[in-house]
């Protein structure tokens, strides 16, 4: 790899990382401010920092409860139970987290990048290279996506059955029955999209939403596939395992369900999981629905307007917007999935599976052949 390309790739593994951190981060606060406005409380405001030799306080809105939490499981002690299986264990916490962040690396947050063009002084050391804004511009990208999903299953699984706790165990069963059935429906919702885009890799998808149909609707995956998004989307919360799904680890019957046996950060690793999953299933059907960083009348060379009115804009302007859109529309719906969680009541266990199979899945099945039928007549 030319000492160019190495470059462009670490920066933006280090953005990508700074990018999935910030938002388990942030939206911890986003939950707990969320959740006091919807109960009429203050919610968190009691963390703060106080500048040296000064008795000023920065409160920030609460905003330092996710540091002090962070510093909190960091120095708590890393319990463990009498008898488990040590490997099975320590593994669990890292398959957990670790496939979620591996997605992010095949989502491209931007189009093209010319590091020439944006810094006119390192023209003649990149020699007109430019670069897809992503960490692995791989072909087989939507591919990737649900393999990664996948193996977090596994980690689930093993922190339930290693912990020798009848809790985590269940816990571990629920989960894994429950990812594997919306993982199914999920991977149906998206053959539509195949169908319509000709390709499974990421960037084309986003590429080919670019514009507008009929001349003002954005040439976005929800405008050709409106069912499949919503049943995406509904998947994509059950793949999170958060309220109204959050059978594996619901606290009124298993405690804190496959990971009750954890504590310090291992317990904080399969929290912060959790939170920065609700970002990747967000970024995941900002890309295939929403057009990914694309606005619309928005091109390389600034944004084209019906009628021929041209907005002039330079390379790094284009960029800077595309990555804004591209994280406010994550941020947005990041939101949204935090709303529905204070919003409505946990499923029984049966009602959960019984939604996704008798429900979901008869749905997703019609959209399918509908599409089929569509896109073969025309053809």
């Amino acid at each position: 790899m030319a000492p160019q390309d190495l470059s462009i790739t670490l920066v933006y593994i280090g953005y990508a990382l700074a990018v999935l951190l910030t938002f388990g981060a942030v939206l911890t606060w986003v939950e707990r401010k969320q959740a006091a406005i919807m109960s009429d409380r203050i919610g968190a405001n009691r963390a703060y920092l106080r500048i040296p030799f000064t008795q000023v306080k920065l409160i920030w809105l609460g905003l330092f409860h996710g540091m002090a939490d962070g510093l909190k499981l960091l120095l708590k002690e890393d319990f463990r139970p009498l008898a488990y299986d040590k490997l099975a264990y320590a593994l669990g916490p890292w398959l957990a987290f670790t496939p979620v962040v591996l997605v992010f690396a095949v989502i491209p947050f931007g189009g093209t990048l010319d590091p020439g063009r944006l810094f006119p002084g390192l023209a003649d050391w990149f020699g007109g290279r430019s670069y897809p804004m992503q960490v692995a511009p791989i072909d087989a990208g939507l591919l990737i996506v649900f393999a990664f999903s996948g193996i977090s299953i596994i980690g689930a699984m093993l922190a339930g059955w290693s912990s020798d706790n009848k809790f985590s165990l269940l816990g571990a069963l629920r989960a894994g029955s429950q990812l594997i059935s919306y993982e199914l429906v999920m991977g149906l919702t998206v053959l539509g999209l195949i169908l319509i885009y000709g390709t499974v890799e990421l960037d084309s998808i986003v590429r080919q939403q670019s514009g507008t149909v009929l001349g003002f609707l954005p040439a976005w995956g929800i405008v050709y596939q409106p069912i499949a998004a919503l049943l995406f989307l509904t998947a994509g919360i059950a793949e999170n395992k958060r309220i109204p799904f959050d059978l594996p680890e619901a606290e009124s019957e298993l405690i804190s369900g496959y990971f009750t046996e954890y504590s310090a950060m291992k317990q904080g690793m399969f929290m912060l999981s959790e939170f920065i999953e609700i970002a990747i299933i967000a970024a995941l059907f900002t890309t295939l629905f929403l057009g990914g960083y694309n606005l619309p009348w928005l091109t390389d060379a600034g944004f084209v307007f019906p009628g021929g009115h041209v907005v002039e804009l330079s390379h790094g302007w284009v960029v800077l917007i595309q990555v804004l859109t591209f994280l406010l529309k994550v941020f947005l719906l990041c939101s949204f999935q935090i709303l529905v969680r204070w919003s409505l009541p946990r499923f029984r266990w049966d009602q959960l599976l019984r939604f996704a199979w008798k429900f979901l899945l008869p749905l997703t099945i019609a959209n399918l052949i509908v599409t089929v039928v569509a896109v073969w007549a025309l053809s």
